[in-house]
């Protein structure tokens, strides 16, 4: 499903990224952990087309994104990724349903959505994720935990090849943090939804199949559990 060969990266003088190699296989969930400044969020940027390589090649779903140019890499990203930030990042001038159906109305000349059909499947989505009742709330008006399960609704509806999560329950508490932990490997158990996943929550990290400790700009350590 993903596949990265010899990523490096740097920022001026700074070598962020020293050569990263790895693999993750459809419907994987894979977290990454490591100190501040070990490259996590670079990596995570690299490899979800939202920052590019020095040097090295990324491959999503079969194909090289490494050679895509700026405006078929905008169609990839959103046909293919989704995202997941610690800060969810919602339209605060829409509601629940709305949000979800963004990355799709904004896709919709490539993809060809109905937006009958895509409204029904953001409510669709959003039942699964226990917010049916919430779908014409403003972000405003939802907790944290339901705005966080919206931002996971909305990474969904494109169906995309792999999401990318950056810190997913950095900002919630002990149990909406739980609930969307466990919201991710029912995810993968529906729909064998592949997760990247950036953290600092050691349960989290410990819950997934794989956990890659980055230091300094290299993967070290691969644990399998």
């Amino acid at each position: 499903m993903l596949e990265a060969k010899s990523i490096k990266k740097k920022y001026g003088n700074l070598e962020v990224l020293k050569g990263i190699d790895l693999k993750i296989n459809q419907g994987e969930v894979v977290s990454i952990v490591g100190a501040s400044g070990a490259g996590k969020s670079t990596l995570l940027h690299i490899l979800g087309t939202l920052d590019k390589a020095d040097e090295g090649e990324v491959w999503i779903d079969n194909q090289n994104i490494s050679l895509l140019k700026d405006k078929e890499l905008s169609v990839f990203r959103n046909q293919k990724i989704g995202f997941i930030f610690q800060f969810h990042n919602l339209m605060a001038e829409f509601s629940a349903l709305e949000n979800v159906c963004m990355p799709a109305w904004i896709g919709s000349s490539e993809l060809r959505v109905q937006s009958s059909e895509l409204i029904i499947k953001s409510k669709s989505i959003l039942e699964l994720l226990g917010l049916g009742s919430r779908i014409n709330h403003l972000p405003s008006e939802l907790s944290g935990g339901e705005q966080q399960r919206v931002a996971v609704a909305r990474a969904l509806i494109n169906s995309p090849a792999v999401i990318f999560a950056d810190e997913p329950s950095g900002n919630l508490d002990s149990q909406n943090a739980e609930e969307l932990h466990n919201l991710f490997f029912d995810l993968r158990k529906q729909f064998n939804q592949t997760f990247v996943i950036i953290t600092h929550n050691e349960q989290l990290a410990n819950m997934a199949d794989r956990k890659l400790t980055m230091q300094d700009g290299k993967i070290m350590q691969s644990s399998e559990f």
